[in-house]
């Protein structure tokens, strides 16, 4: 058997097919979280432009991950983790592309999450653990999977969120270190109780403790634990619907800020006291917020408005404007109808992205709300859930058929190229010191091209 241009076979591990680069990978930085090192979703160092997987162009390597996980890639050193969910000897189906279809997917067969870790310099799988196995308790978007919430991990330890069944805290050879039940994790619409979409909030780590948003349909809450040994440190209650954002920390602030539709807002982070708030926008909220020198970018979508708008992290009690398009001395700005029902807003030196489901793409100056342009991309008909990444003045938004765009860090639209997975693809990528990360549906792909991954 022979492996693809620019790969080679290097074993069979437990039925898996592993395909390492013939070429290493030197990486300097981590990407800890989902949307790496403070939400940002950038790195400071360039990637390739153009890539062919089938021809081995560009690839590093490509490995078969079992089960089904749109929880993101994170990377500490020389090791890539995952998380998945998988029904033992089935494959997994999602549903892609632009619907309306609410449908839930109920399994009623025993399912396993699992932690794999990935060498980053060669592709090959070093660990598979099983972190727990039984019944999924909810079902599932047939979008979704059973595994949404991306780990995070400070080096020490690896936390990853399995929705109902529970906030699990691993060291970084997969053995268990605690397990916290949260409880039922019943995510779904607010006014269609009756659907099950799956739970998607990620674990956030900061100075030895780890925030989770639970915001679903039996209660919403923001909590804090002790990274060590898992006790709970404070809980605070909140009034919002059922959701599937991930907080974001504001270390200079001293707050750990969520996104919603009835609070979005600020919390202290030592005690869980609420700074700050405001309501309205989208009535489905799923991005998480963007934070960047003293402003929170919010956006969602659904319903009357999908706002995109900028908020000051200095801001005290309720600020909510009397319209959502309104501004006021906490809100700098607001534009009702150019946010996001799904990706989290990027921003690369002035300006902010955001992309909107179905590949409309806005720039603005990130200070001003000042609008560059509003563009599609490709000939539309494609969905997109993946949130963008930047590598230096690049950013790679992906569809879900798998197909990425290339886009120059520059107020004026230039798509530099477009690229094919040869999968789908609902992971949010990373990016590290010049290797790029797509999840699939059925794999893992390093790209970077050979040599320096240094400057462009």
């Amino acid at each position: 058997m022979t492996g693809r241009v620019g790969f080679r076979i290097t074993r069979w591990v437990g039925g898996l097919l592993f395909l390492a680069g013939l070429t290493g990978v030197g990486a300097t930085e981590n990407w800890p979280q989902y949307r790496g090192p403070g939400a940002r979703g950038t790195s400071a160092v360039a990637a390739p432009d153009s890539w062919n997987v089938e021809r081995g162009e560009n690839v590093r390597w490509q490995t078969p991950i079992p089960g089904l996980g749109h929880a993101a890639p994170i990377v500490w050193d020389d090791r890539v983790y995952l998380a998945t969910a998988l029904r033992p000897g089935v494959k997994a189906e999602v549903k892609t592309g632009v619907f309306g279809d609410g449908a839930s997917l109920a399994e009623k067969e025993p399912h396993q999450w699992r932690l794999v870790c990935v060498e980053l310099s060669s592709g090959r799988i070093l660990w598979d653990r099983l972190g727990y196995e039984s019944i999924p308790s909810q079902p599932r978007h047939t979008k979704a999977s059973h595994c949404n919430s991306t780990p995070a991990t400070d080096g020490k330890h690896l936390v990853a969120l399995f929705g109902s069944e529970g906030l699990f805290a691993f060291d970084l050879e997969g053995k268990l270190l605690w397990r916290r039940e949260l409880g039922k994790m019943d995510a779904g619409p607010w006014d269609a109780p009756d659907l099950r979409w799956g739970f998607a909030s990620s674990p956030v780590i900061h100075e030895g403790r780890v925030f989770v948003q639970c915001d679903v349909l039996s209660e919403q809450y923001l909590a804090a634990f002790a990274l060590a040994d898992g006790r709970e440190v404070w809980r605070t209650r909140r009034k919002e619907v059922a959701n599937w954002c991930t907080p974001t920390v504001a270390p200079e602030q001293g707050q750990i800020v969520l996104n919603g539709w009835k609070e979005l807002g600020g919390y202290d982070l030592q005690t869980g006291a609420r700074r700050w708030w405001l309501s309205g926008g989208g009535d489905i909220p799923v991005p998480a917020p963007l934070v960047s020198e003293g402003l929170a970018f919010f956006t969602s979508a659904h319903g009357k408005y999908r706002p995109l708008r900028a908020v000051r992290l200095e801001a005290q009690g309720d600020i909510t404007p009397p319209r959502v398009e309104d501004t006021n001395a906490a809100v700098v700005w607001s534009h009702p109808r150019l946010g996001s029902y799904l990706q989290t807003p990027i921003q690369v030196g002035t300006n902010l992205w955001s992309c909107d489901w179905q590949g409309v793409l806005t720039c603005v100056e990130a200070r001003t709300g000042r609008l560059h342009y509003n563009e599609r991309l490709g000939q539309g008909g494609q969905a997109f859930t993946a949130s963008p990444v930047a590598a230096k003045d690049r950013i790679y938004v992906v569809s879900e058929e798998g197909q990425v765009f290339v886009i120059a860090a520059k107020p004026e639209f230039q798509v530099i190229a477009t690229n094919r997975l040869g999968g789908n693809c609902l992971a949010s990528p990373a990016v590290v010191s010049g290797t790029l990360l797509f999840r699939t549906t059925e794999s893992l792909i390093a790209l970077g091209g050979k040599g320096s991954t240094e400057g462009r």
